[in-house]
């Protein structure tokens, strides 16, 4: 079993940068893959990026490609979204996600273990 908690979310303006971090229950934190997805009200929750076990591959959307970059710290069983050139429409509830898989990291479906979510909200 493991428990995610997200936080870092708030209320910025936009092309501000914002760091979320997602902390992990458990000792076998490095033996799971780890996903950011977010959803905005009325929409779908969509994939934001992946990481592997270990951190050496990682997996964007077009959307935020060049923008955000995940991490992680197995040491500290955490996982990092740092968010950088925020635009409104990166508005959403961002969800921490945890799989024992290593592939295909972008469909939700694939994730066992989701956080409660923290939001983050752009003005313009």
């Amino acid at each position: 079993q493991v428990q995610l908690v997200e936080s870092g979310g708030g209320l910025v303006q936009a092309g501000v940068s914002l760091r979320l971090s997602c902390a992990a229950s458990g000792r076998t934190f490095s033996r799971y893959a780890m996903g950011w997805f977010r959803q905005a009200p009325g929409k779908e929750r969509e994939f934001v990026a992946a990481i592997g076990w270990s951190g050496g591959n990682t997996y964007y959307a077009d959307s935020v490609k060049g923008r955000f970059t995940i991490s992680r710290d197995n040491a500290k069983n955490t996982v990092y979204l740092q968010m950088n050139s925020l635009k409104p429409e990166d508005a959403a509830v961002y969800y921490c996600a945890a799989t024992i898989l290593n592939w295909d990291l972008k469909d939700p479906n694939k994730y066992n273990y989701w956080g409660q979510g923290t939001q983050v909200t752009v003005s313009s």
